[in-house]
């Protein structure tokens, strides 16, 4: 329940964004359903008019029933207008503050999430707020209005008749809420199934090279035709309630519309109605329950866009746990003097410190190394650097002001990273290079190019800059898009540096052309590089050696390697051997 209500709040808080629109929406649609229900009552004038004789009636009765049309016509046209203003604009708001949101999650979210699940939910949760935009307040509203003019109606001709209704009525809403929890329950199951559908094709698509590389096309079809055995026993568990809903609530019905019009038949015959009432119980019945019925499939949709909207309402309840501060530092540059102050921390699913007690200083345009073996900590301490992570223990600084009393885009504005793996968007050459700085020029883009040894290269394309670049740069090789994430970074101008050196795949000429690119811009800069080959962390200011998550050594190339049983000379023989 507590889900339900919180649900319902978001939904309208989205609706009443455009409150006094909604309001005349609400209106219009009030209008437009009491004229079409008054139809029936001009059947019954006409009826009675002609029995009695009273010819000379039927004209101004037939105007009026003309009038009563036109004005259900435009109403009904107004109500659609203002509905699709207030939804339209709604799910705008809605799909904005969602992707928002899913943006502010920390890091931990996204390396855990299901890329295929998470656009399911957001398509579907879009399909369902329509969809339930609808439902509810045109054909539910349609209900509620019909069922208060019903009630007004049987009470004047017959109690009896209004006691049949609502016992049939009544009777059918608590089956039909029954069987609407377990057609959001089954739902529910198989969303998850789809889901993993999804996230299975998805995951083949991001990853096609590797599975053309591992020829592995008839063992992911395998895994597809796996996952659809549960998925089909959930779809039709799923339709089975349809099936269900049909028969019951249409059983219902009948027997309803059945009671009501046998009732009538005998207070006919008895002259306590006239042949005019009978035919607008005739007529009110025959309007009412096939809306109610088309409502009862509603519930359906309605069924099933709450259990979408839920699962897309509940991307709003994971909890972004690095937070900005209330009153945040603001500054637009930084020296880049950045201090680690005993800094500990530990990932939720590991039982020991990814790194311990560091203490390391980095002076401004300094550049600084950092060596070691895969999972040593080197990563983790640049990511807690840019607070994907807040530290257990300790704290970090820049220029001396704690990393926490900025927020979180402020900070991380003062860094350009060069990561191991670039990730490009699937646009052009250009795109990508420009997307390091908000507004940029052709100009720049190419200076930024030629400083990151790769305008050459791309000059040499049939397209040049407007070249695309295939989906996570599939058409570029590693040292190409390593160099296009050089100039990226150029572009954005940060203050501090910090390059994932990932150069032990590339082949020397490319290592040579990245290598000078990344110094001749860290020159001035304050830089750390995550070094994997020690041919970068030798022409470090300083070198910073970890093991098991602690600082083993600290010195500059020469000195680390004239020290006795060093960690960084033991790595260095180890790679200019192979060499």
């Amino acid at each position: 329940m507590k889900d339900l209500i919180n649900n319902i709040k978001i939904f309208y808080k989205f609706i009443f964004i455009r409150k006094y629109v909604f309001v005349l929406f609400m209106l219009a649609t009030t209008v437009s359903i009491i004229a079409s229900f008054i139809p029936p009552y001009f059947f019954k004038l006409f009826i009675e008019s002609i029995e009695a004789k009273h010819f000379e009636s039927l004209t101004g009765i037939l105007f009026g029933f003309l009038g009563v049309l036109f004005i259900g016509l435009i109403f009904s046209n107004l109500k659609y207008f203002l509905g699709d203003i207030v939804s339209v604009d709604a799910s705008i708001a809605l799909r904005t503050y969602i992707f928002k949101y899913v943006q502010d999650l920390d890091f931990a979210f996204h390396a855990n999430k299901s890329t295929g699940s998470l656009i399911s939910a957001f398509k579907r949760g879009d399909n369902a707020f329509f969809r339930l935009f609808e439902k509810v307040h045109m054909q539910a509203w349609e209900i509620i209005i019909g069922f208060i003019l019903m009630i007004v109606l049987f009470l004047r001709l017959d109690p009896r008749i209004l006691g049949i209704f609502i016992v049939s009525f009544v009777i059918t809403l608590i089956v039909t809420r029954y069987l609407a929890v377990y057609n959001v329950k089954t739902r529910e199951e198989f969303n998850e199934w789809e889901d993993k559908i999804s996230g299975i094709i998805t995951d083949n698509l991001i990853n096609y090279e590797t599975v053309k590389l591992f020829a592995k096309e008839n063992w992911e079809m395998d895994r597809l035709k796996n996952t659809f055995i549960k998925w089909k026993y959930y779809i039709w568990r799923h339709f089975w309630t349809y099936r269900m809903i049909d028969f019951s609530v249409g059983t219902l019905v009948n027997i309803g519309i059945f009671m009501v019009l046998l009732l009538s038949l005998n207070l006919i015959s008895k002259g306590l109605i006239t042949t005019g009432d009978f035919v607008l119980i005739i007529s009110f019945i025959g309007m009412f329950f096939p809306k109610l019925f088309d409502l009862i499939y509603g519930f359906r949709d309605i069924s099933i866009g709450y259990a979408d909207i839920q699962k897309y309402f509940g991307i709003l309840s994971y909890p972004i746990q690095i937070k900005d501060p209330e009153n945040p530092i603001h500054k637009e540059i930084v020296r880049g003097e950045i201090n680690f102050d005993n800094v500990s921390f530990s990932y939720k699913e590991s039982k020991k410190n990814a790194i311990s007690g560091i203490d390391l200083t980095i002076r401004e345009s300094q550049s600084v190394a950092l060596v070691g073996r895969s999972g040593s900590g080197k990563t983790t301490l640049i990511k807690l650097l840019m607070r994907f992570y807040d530290v257990d223990k300790g704290g970090i600084t820049i220029d001396g002001t704690n990393i926490n009393d900025f927020t979180k885009s402020n900070l991380r504005s003062f860094m350009g990273v060069v990561p191991q793996e670039p990730i490009l968007f699937n646009e052009t050459i250009g795109y990508n290079i420009g997307y390091g700085k908000e507004k940029t020029s052709h100009d720049e883009i190419e200076a930024a190019a030629k400083l990151a040894n790769i305008h050459e290269f791309i000059e040499g394309l049939p397209k040049k800059y407007e070249t695309a670049v295939g989906e996570r740069g599939i058409k570029l090789s590693g040292g190409q898009k390593q160099r296009l994430a050089i100039a990226r970074m150029i572009l954005s101008d940060p203050d501090i540096i910090i390059f994932d050196e990932a150069t032990s795949q590339l082949d020397s000429e490319n290592e040579r052309l990245i290598q000078e690119a990344f110094w001749r811009v860290a020159r001035d800069k304050t830089t750390i590089i995550i070094a994997h080959r020690l041919s970068t962390a030798m022409r470090a200011d300083k070198i910073v050696v970890f093991e098991k998550g602690k600082i083993s050594e600290i010195g500059s190339h020469l000195f680390l390697l004239s020290k006795k049983n060093s960690l960084y000379k033991h790595f260095w023989d180890l790679q200019t051997s192979v060499e």
